[in-house]
């Protein structure tokens, strides 16, 4: 039977359609549809609104079914549907039949079943689970070292096992008693995060560390330097620090008006004024924002940053 029959009975259904009817409306018997059904394993009726368009759809499941029907490749299956072929090849790994065979209809109900929400919070459910990730991180223990402590300890039993997300998002929640004092970092709320979104303070022209020229790595040539920043107690005084990688030699740089960029600039250039020219090579820095205008200390110091 063509594939768009299939599609056209079961779309039939998910509109309401009776079983009897829908095999009427697109022309089989009703003992064919019934073992379209029951070869479908069921039929869920999706939310329109709550499926995001990155999902497979049941379209794109039948145009997986009909490539690997004519011997595709799933890269070229992967380019005909628009999507990565890593994902092609994993929705065909874990939504196949028991018997190895990929039916679009039974892959489809089963990613909507694995979908469903909502769904209880696994340490919400588990008092064991629970009263585990509460002790640990009483014994200032971190999410990440008790995922990994769970795993290790639990390999045959799902139910005791959480990653880091499931954690933090529990204790967030307030799952695991008082937020205070829960955290290392004594964090009580939730530090936003900005996968993706460019970091609107981030340092324009940085010469990478892996770019700075091969001789600074042997130790052999001096006038190559490392650069730090110490902030003392109550971020109240500062003070900078070059070290000359050959001989160990430490400078310090004096920050009796402030540490933002432009008073590091200045006293960059004033303090390293006396050194001579052939001993000013390189200067390594980390990324803080204090060498903003690194461009203005290597246009007057000579050094390249």
């Amino acid at each position: 039977m063509p594939t768009a029959v299939k599609k056209r009975y079961f779309e039939l259904l998910r509109e309401g359609y009776k079983g009897a009817a829908a095999a009427r409306v697109v022309g089989v018997s009703a003992s064919c549809g019934s073992n379209w059904f029951i070869e479908a394993g069921c039929m869920i009726v999706p939310d329109p609104g709550s499926i995001s368009p990155r999902f497979l759809t049941q379209n794109d499941r039948i145009a997986i079914a009909d490539g690997l029907h004519a011997k595709q490749t799933v890269k070229e299956i992967a380019a005909s549907i628009g999507k990565s072929f890593q994902t092609v090849y994993r929705k065909i790994k874990r939504n196949a039949k028991p018997d190895g065979s990929y039916h679009p209809w039974w892959a489809h109900n089963q990613a909507l079943l694995r979908r469903h929400r909502p769904k209880e919070e696994k340490i919400r459910s588990s008092e064991p689970l629970r009263t585990l990730v509460r002790e640990k991180l009483t014994e200032k223990w971190s999410p990440q070292q008790i995922a990994r402590y769970l795993a290790r300890e639990f390999t045959n039993d799902a139910a005791m096992r959480a990653c880091p997300e499931t954690i933090y998002r529990a204790l967030f929640a307030g799952l695991l008693g008082r937020r205070d004092a829960k955290l290392r970092t004594g964090r009580t709320r939730r530090k936003r995060q900005r996968r993706g979104v460019p970091t609107l303070n981030k340092i324009k022209n940085m010469t990478l560390i892996h770019q700075r020229p091969a001789e600074v790595n042997d130790r052999t040539i001096p006038g190559h330097w490392e650069g730090d920043l110490i902030i003392g107690r109550g971020q109240n005084s500062a003070i900078g620090t070059l070290v000359e990688r050959t001989t160990r030699y430490v400078h310090l740089i004096h920050l009796p008006h402030g540490w933002k960029a432009p008073q590091v600039r200045n006293a960059l250039i004033t303090q390293t004024a006396h050194i001579p020219p052939q001993l000013k090579r390189t200067l390594t820095w980390d990324q803080g924002r204090e060498l903003t205008l690194h461009k203005d200390i290597e246009a007057l110091t000579g050094f390249r940053i």
